[in-house]
Parts: C-alpha cells; sequence; structure tokens
C-alpha cells in the first residue's frame, strides 16, 4: 500500500490531520442514545447493560497501522476512548492493538475471514 492513507473520509473533504505511528482515528457509528434489539424492540438509552463494545469507520491512520485502512469498520472497546473534536465532528483516537476486529469487503472470500457475522 503506497501514499498516504490517513486523510481518508467517507463524507468529509480531507481531514486537517495526518496520524501517526500506529495511531487510528475512527467516528463512531451510532450515537448513544436509543437502539433496536434484532428483533425490533426499542432500547432506550438508559437500560443498564455489561460492557459492550462499539463500531467505528475508520478516518485516518498513521503510517505504521498495518491491518486496517480508512472506510473499514472496526469494534473497540469505548470505555478505552480518546475523544478529539476535528471541524466540529467529534472522533475517536486510538492505537491499533486497541481493536477487537475488523470487518471490510477485501477479507471476504479470504482465508483471513472466519465466515462469521460481526
Amino acid at each position: 500500500m503506497s501514499g498516504n492513507r490517513s486523510e481518508h473520509s467517507s463524507h468529509d473533504d480531507k481531514l486537517p490531520i495526518r496520524m501517526l505511528h500506529d495511531r487510528v482515528l475512527v467516528r463512531q457509528d451510532t450515537s448513544e442514545g436509543e437502539r433496536r434489539s434484532g428483533g425490533g424492540i426499542l432500547i432506550p438509552a438508559t437500560a443498564a447493560v455489561g460492557r459492550r463494545l462499539a463500531w467505528a469507520e475508520v478516518v485516518a491512520v498513521g503510517q505504521n497501522v498495518r491491518t486496517v485502512e480508512p472506510g473499514d469498520r472496526v469494534l473497540y472497546d469505548p470505555e478505552d476512548r480518546a475523544e478529539v473534536e476535528v471541524q466540529g465532528v467529534a472522533y475517536v483516537l486510538m492505537r491499533e492493538r486497541d481493536l477487537h476486529a475488523v470487518a471490510a469487503d477485501r477479507f471476504e472470500g479470504s482465508e483471513d475471514s472466519t465466515g462469521l457475522y460481526l
């Protein structure tokens, strides 16, 4: 992979930021408000749940990041996060090693794919 991968964003123009080393900048998929269960039941934001991992979209990566690319969806622990605001948009900054899983079209059919739906 060549070129600068750290300035890609799906809905913004290029971000005025360059990630360093093994850092990954992500945008959370959903707000922390109400959500729906798989059966369509509305779960209020005040409902108590155990420790829950969250999905986010990778927006930028540092030059030493090997397993994720901008546009990938990643699974991470929202309690281990550092938030930052860039141009009025909230992002989460973390190290690549803090990611639990990666979901990307490029894994489909490869031996890296588990065949499970996360």
